[in-house]
């Protein structure tokens, strides 16, 4: 009944208004860039040569200035408590933002610099608004929360690791978008089943302008997210997630953990796997889940198509993944026990499918990952 409450809620809300501002602000500026490309294009191109391009023409990959322009007309059109909240989201947001553009347009921003850069907003977050996790739901390590210089710190690495886990994902033409505009949505009917209908507010204007930069980056791919989007967008995820349960402390921390379990999954199970295969930890490579979901079933599934469009539904299809999650995390997020059962378990459930692809039959997640190292090498 809650959630019930909540969908009602999401629609009488005045900030729905504010939200089409978003949306219509965000398309337009995205299909504005797509039109005058020939313009921008020398710099703002994303070219076809790399282990992890899978489009098959040179694309702006610029996504990410309409998703925050589109943000900034929204905050215009916004009720004031709204815009309170959402104000640090801009400012704090802009080193992750601006050095993912930067790397977009020169390629020459390195990995240690965009981490560095989104660490940077989340300690900008936590200066302008006092607000840094101080619990985590387990026992002992609330205490060393308690600590200001532990739970800063700590604030930053989750906010840098959010960040960029959602640009380790963004692999395919509506994967990241899709996955983070249900994220907003599964914290706002959070926020709303709890009371706060301010952060819940914050949260659907931010997945009406990601899903507005949707539209245009999918199917067809037209304009790719780029660093600078995905950096701010993963900043902008993983600092309403921080609200969400320093606002609120009836919401377990791992049900908003929960919400960005695909991302956080991900980029752990990479650098696992690549320490596995004597791999640099940054090094970018084609065995992601999304790339070998592609392969094992996509192509098989939807082969009669072109490649682009088997890129786009890969892309849809894992991004879909998150609502699982959402659904979850809306109806656990009261209890720690659950919430933090379930997270596990669909951690188990990610890595027990990659296993699948690798191995061509189901295994234990457990003994894949105990398996020795030898054995567990990706076949490509």
């Amino acid at each position: 009944m809650n959630l019930l409450n909540a969908l009602h809620g999401v629609f009488l809300s005045p900030a729905l208004h504010a939200a089409g501002w978003g949306f219509a602000s965000s398309f337009s500026l995205s299909v504005f860039l797509v039109l005058t490309k020939r313009w921008h294009g020398s710099f703002s191109m994303d070219f076809t040569d790399g282990v992890q391009k899978f489009h098959t023409a040179p694309t702006p990959r610029v996504g990410g200035i309409p998703v925050v322009l589109g943000l900034v007309v929204t905050w215009f059109k916004a009720p004031p408590d709204v815009q309170a909240l959402l104000t640090p989201i801009l400012f704090a947001g802009m080193p992750a933002f601006l050095f993912g553009v930067a790397e977009d347009i020169t390629k020459r921003v390195g990995v240690m610099q965009r981490l560095l850069a989104t660490m940077a907003s989340g300690l900008m977050a936590w200066y302008i608004t006092d607000h840094a996790i101080t619990r985590v739901d387990i026992w002992g390590v609330d205490w060393l929360m308690q600590f200001t210089v532990v739970s800063v710190l700590f604030t930053a690495f989750v906010v840098g690791g959010v960040a960029n886990s959602v640009n380790i994902i963004d692999g395919f033409n509506g994967l990241a978008s899709t996955m983070s505009a249900l994220g907003f949505v599964g914290y706002a009917l959070i926020a709303w089943q709890v009371g706060d209908t301010t952060l819940a507010s914050v949260a659907l204007l931010l997945a009406a302008c990601v899903w507005g930069f949707f539209w245009v980056n999918w199917p067809f791919g037209k304009l790719f997210l780029g660093d600078g989007g995905s950096y701010f967008i993963g900043f902008a995820l993983a600092w309403v997630a921080v609200l969400l349960i320093e606002r609120n402390p009836g919401v377990s921390t791992f049900a908003a953990l929960m919400v960005c379990v695909h991302p956080i999954t991900e980029v752990l199970f990479s650098i696992f796997r690549r320490k596995v295969r004597k791999d640099h930890p940054g090094m970018p490579d084609s065995l992601h889940f999304h790339s070998l979901f592609k392969r094992r079933y996509v192509a098989g599934w939807f082969g009669q198509y072109a490649n682009g469009i088997r890129n786009s539904i890969t892309g849809v299809l894992i991004g879909l993944m998150t609502l699982t999650a959402v659904v979850l995390a809306n109806f656990t997020y009261a209890s720690k026990t659950v919430s933090t059962l379930m997270y596990v378990g669909l951690c188990l459930g990610y890595v027990a499918i990659y296993a699948r692809m690798v191995r061509h039959h189901w295994c234990s997640p457990i003994d894949f990952l105990l398996v020795k190292p030898k054995d567990r090498r990706v076949k490509t």
